[in-house]
């Protein structure tokens, strides 16, 4: 992976670097894999043609920058450029979130600072890759974190992204359950899977099924209850995603038409 010895301290700096790391043909190839043809979900978006290690280690040169140079990088029409505006706050978050971080009076300050600034340009994430690679390290984490927010703020902040007329601010909602689920706690995922169980897009299906399969990787019983109270109404995409990791017989009998099963599981 290319790495940079230069510390970069503006967006045009950031800009100029990912600009002069752009391939012609990956370009291609990842438009047609971030499905950005006419009436496609990311038609329109630009992209230089990087891949993501790079454009991380190009963030991790920028780590640095403050919010009104990264501002100017999460609106750009280049996707690598905006990525890297994401992967900045990233690492911005992580520093400020160790455990001598965690009840440090000015570092939850800073983290509140951080959230939202992020939820004031979630639309700017306005593919898949974007929301997953930024969500879960900054929603998420702040969502298991000391905080001067109440757990209703949470909630709420949660409860209007799930239910945004946005695509990718219902994406941010329910990926962000990540790391709660990874701290054993389901309450968000629950909440939002239900709320999304029925959403008209794929990629919802796809996200809510993988937030399940993560929920069944620390405790199958809560997935297998959850399955057990919605499979009528669960798109089979989300479903094939929920079950991916259970073994054939399971996966077998989970994909059976409801009224036609038992109670083996």
């Amino acid at each position: 992976m290319k790495t940079f010895s230069d510390i970069l301290t503006t967006a045009d700096e950031v800009a100029a670097t990912m600009e002069a790391l752009g391939d012609e043909e990956q370009r291609n190839i990842l438009k047609r894999f971030f499905k950005t043809g006419k009436g496609e979900y990311g038609e329109g978006d630009d992209f230089l043609g990087i891949k993501v290690p790079v454009t991380r280690s190009v963030a991790l040169a920028a780590a640095g920058l403050p919010h009104g140079e990264t501002e100017k990088l999460l609106a750009s029409p280049k996707h690598e450029i905006r990525l890297c505006g994401f992967l900045i706050l990233v690492e911005q978050f992580r520093k400020i979130s160790g455990k001598r971080a965690a009840s440090d009076p000015d570092c939850m300050k800073t983290r509140e600072e951080a959230v939202n600034f992020y939820l004031q340009h979630a639309r700017c994430a306005n593919n898949w890759d974007l929301v997953d690679l930024s969500a879960p390290k900054i929603i998420g984490q702040w969502l298991v974190m000391p905080s001067t927010s109440s757990e209703e703020h949470k909630r709420e902040t949660l409860d209007r992204l799930a239910t945004s007329s946005n695509l990718w601010e219902q994406r941010i909602a329910i990926v962000s359950t990540m790391t709660p689920i990874r701290n054993g706690d389901f309450r968000h995922v629950l909440r939002y899977a239900e709320r999304l169980l029925t959403h008209r897009h794929d990629l919802i299906h796809k996200a809510v099924g993988w937030m399940l399969r993560e929920v069944g990787k620390k405790d199958i019983g809560v997935l297998r209850a959850f399955l057990k109270q919605h499979l009528k109404s669960m798109p089979r995409t989300t479903l094939r995603y929920a079950i991916e990791r259970m073994d054939d017989v399971e996966r077998k009998y989970w994909m059976k038409p409801a009224d036609n099963q038992n109670d083996t599981f």
